[in-house]
């Protein structure tokens, strides 16, 4: 196989999906995330189009990039103008970037209809822009903007805005979906016809709406295209852009071309998750290789097969993009999900052990009741040391009361009060917090903390309701999932009960729990010891 460049347009194009706003900052370090896993080509931004892009090619010119070359991405001149003199050809001059990105149109309808011109001047404003960014040095990717809906309309046309590029000696021409109705049999026809016209290096550009931009990306390539470009989680306008996430690995593990290091592919769920928390959007847990659930296993047949083989229902090794192999427990689990699931655990249960068989029996009737324990294992780990009998609980709740109040100013007021013993010690203490889960949990820590000071370091980062059965409306079922993390790992607890504040209190106080007495002590039958360890503040 050929080689093929990766180009990220995660700066730029993936901006573009609703309710992502990036900082300069966000995308200097977006940028030297995707530097560091191998990309060849970052498009920074659009420099003529706003002056946060302005400002983030001014302070990525200081960045020394280890592979990366960074583009300026802008249009052809307009029509009309000379290209010397078009601000948006100067700005993108201007960012002193040695590769240039810039699009024009290829489809004629858009030539008559959004730029208003005839289709010969439009041929004029890509050849002359293309050449006059090689004259002063510059490596030109163009972008044939709308080309396979072009082709369709009107395919001589299509191929002269190519061929137009061409003889302006585009170092890659890219073919662009733009709005992501292609599919793969259309791909393969008309890339057969342009591949015999065009002989400069071709790249791909597609978007989701059809679901196909993954499809068509690896089919390109197939098919001899050089340069794929797509987005980190897909991000994009609409449907989104082509997934590098899934067409890197693809790419890599399926076809046989290394566009990255291994080592740098075992940071591709890394460098997900890292992206989703800068743009401040969950990434689907279903999403291909790097998704929470990529390699997560629920049904027992499953698992039981699994745990001898992982081939039996893997596609891959998850550690070779960086991920890892999840075992879910549940009401379809069987005893090798739990042997699996305990199995680098202070306490291993075996699958003919008469534990194993009560524990999964303790799991059904509870997951009957409401609780879920696919996101909350350290609930889980919880509930197999009860079933053991050695858990030792780290306090006694006495009691608390809660004070919720909506004053004249429209401010509502929480406030928890609570009572708990911790050996022959009682603490009675209060806490304020901006809700009653909140006021309770700063109470709890309050009480707490002076005792096991290594409380300090928990901090809880995610809280869910989520109503069981909606047939008793406000008074249904619920269930609280939380999420809490300290400087190792990040874990979940689930409560479920019609009150939600009691719900939550249970899910608390197994956050708490697990963090302090399954986190920090790999064995739990010394558990005496281990308390004293944390009132002393040394576990």
């Amino acid at each position: 196989m050929h080689k093929v460049d990766i180009y990220d347009t995660t700066l730029r194009d993936g901006s573009q999906r609703e309710g992502v706003s990036l900082s300069v900052a966000d995308k200097l370090k977006i940028a030297e995330k995707l530097d560091e896993f191998g990309v060849s080509y970052i498009e920074g931004g659009w420099p003529g189009s706003n002056p946060k892009d302005i400002e983030f090619f001014k302070k990525a010119a200081l960045v020394k990039f280890k592979k990366a070359r960074l583009c300026a991405f802008g249009s052809t001149r307009k029509p009309g103008s000379p290209v010397a003199d078009d601000p948006n050809i100067k700005a993108m001059v201007e960012t002193g970037t040695d590769t240039v990105t810039i699009f024009g149109k290829s489809w004629d309808f858009h030539v008559y209809d959004a730029l208003k011109t005839t289709l010969e001047e439009n041929l004029s404003m890509i050849n002359e822009s293309i050449s006059y960014l090689k004259s002063i040095g510059r490596e030109v990717i163009f972008d044939a903007e709308h080309f396979f809906d072009g082709y369709k309309a009107n395919p001589e046309y299509a191929l002269a805005t190519l061929e137009a590029a061409a003889a302006g000696r585009a170092d890659v021409i890219v073919l662009c979906d733009t709005n992501g109705g292609l599919m793969p049999w259309e791909l393969s026809a008309i890339l057969s016809v342009v591949k015999d016209r065009v002989k400069v290096p071709l790249g791909i550009h597609t978007h989701n709406d059809a679901g196909m931009a993954t499809a068509n990306s690896l089919l390109a390539v197939q098919e001899g295209i050089t340069q794929v470009h797509g987005t980190i989680n897909g991000y994009g306008e609409r449907c989104g852009n082509a997934n590098l996430c899934t067409i890197t690995p693809n790419l890599q593990l399926k076809m046989g071309l290394q566009v990255v290091s291994p080592e740098q592919l075992r940071g591709l769920t890394k460098l997900s998750r890292y992206v989703a928390e800068l743009v401040n959007i969950a990434p689907p847990d279903q999403q291909p290789y790097v998704g929470f659930n990529a390699f997560a296993h629920k049904g027992g047949v499953h698992i039981d097969a699994v745990s001898k083989k992982p081939a039996t229902y893997e596609h891959t090794d998850p550690e070779q993009v960086g991920n890892q192999r999840r075992i879910l427990v549940s009401e379809l689990a069987g005893r090798s999900s739990i042997t699996f699931k305990t199995n680098d655990q202070a306490y291993h249960l075996l699958k003919d052990q008469p534990e194993t068989a009560s524990v999964l029996q303790k799991i059904k009737e509870m997951e009957h009741y409401g609780y879920q324990f696919e996101g909350a294992e350290g609930s889980f780990e919880l509930l197999v040391l009860k079933m053991m009998k050695v858990y030792q609980p780290l306090f006694k709740l006495e009691g608390f009361r809660m004070i919720i109040e909506k004053r004249e100013n429209g401010h509502m007021y929480s406030e928890a009060t609570i009572k708990v013993r911790v050996g022959d010690v009682q603490v009675h203490t209060a806490a304020e917090g901006n809700g009653p889960v909140n006021a309770l949990d700063n109470a709890l820590r309050k009480a707490l903390e002076g005792v096991y000071p290594a409380l300090k370091k928990i901090k809880l980062t995610d809280f869910k309701v989520r109503v069981i059965d909606g047939v008793d409306g406000t008074g249904a079922q619920v269930r609280v999932l939380i999420e809490s993390r300290d400087e190792h790992k990040t874990w979940g607890t689930v409560g479920v009960s019609p009150n939600v504040i009691e719900a939550s209190w249970i899910a608390l106080v197994d956050s708490l729990e697990y963090g302090l007495l399954c986190r920090k002590l790999p064995e739990f039958k010394e558990a005496k010891n281990l308390l004293e360890q944390l009132k002393q503040g040394q576990a």
